[in-house]
């Protein structure tokens, strides 16, 4: 899709198809929600996580944003929407899984690694990647065969850290009312591969 009028094709579609098979579904959905995940994933158009995980309307809370990145806990002022989204999903919507889902050929950690070469990228996305600075350097330090998918896979790692640094978040894990996972797809072969909690690992999901 490319222009508005075909966004309205897509509606009409829709409501002659999926809205058709599933109305009584979006009236149950339209009185409330109730999801059991949460998955933070990157913006980027070709990683869609309903899609991914062949899920349904009202099963996944999601927010997307530029690197799937988390900030840490931070009670200063300025307009935190992961930090809110987040807080609605753990104390109002009781999520019990928060999955931080990154992929392959992510611009956000790409920017990230031009802003070691002294390249920033953008007005607003140089500030927000640099939340990968610390990832970024240990991955330059280690010189990973590469360098990309290597702080795709590190900064997923570093959201979850950031998860933990939020009161709420820490004190449902401790509790095991929640669990934090970590994800990555490979986008041009369709493949899910998924973090080990203890290791920091990633192994591919079979299909």
């Amino acid at each position: 899709m490319r222009t508005p009028e075909e966004l309205k094709d897509g509606y009409r579609a829709f409501r002659r198809g999926t809205y058709k098979h599933q109305a009584r579904l979006y009236e149950e959905l339209g009185r409330g929600q109730d999801p059991d995940i949460m998955i933070i994933a990157c913006a980027d158009s070709r990683a869609e996580p309903a899609d991914i995980f062949n899920a349904a309307p009202g099963q996944l809370f999601v927010v997307r944003n530029v690197a799937n990145l988390v900030p840490p806990y931070d009670q200063g002022g300025g307009l935190h929407g992961v930090s809110a989204a987040l807080e609605f999903a753990v104390t109002a919507l009781e999520v019990k899984h928060i999955l931080i889902m990154g992929h392959g050929g992510c611009g956000g950690v790409n920017a990230s690694l031009s802003a070691a070469k002294d390249r920033p990228v953008g007005q607003f996305i140089a500030p927000w990647v640099s939340l990968l600075d610390e990832a970024r350097d240990e991955v330059l330090k280690k010189g990973a065969a590469d360098n990309q998918r290597a702080l795709e896979f590190a900064g997923i790692g570093t959201s979850i850290r950031n998860l933990m640094s939020f009161p709420f978040v820490r004190e449902r894990v401790e509790a095991g009312k929640l669990e934090l996972h970590g994800a990555w797809f490979a986008i041009a072969h369709g493949e899910l591969h998924w973090r080990d909690p203890a290791t920091g690992e990633f192994s591919v999901v079979e299909a």
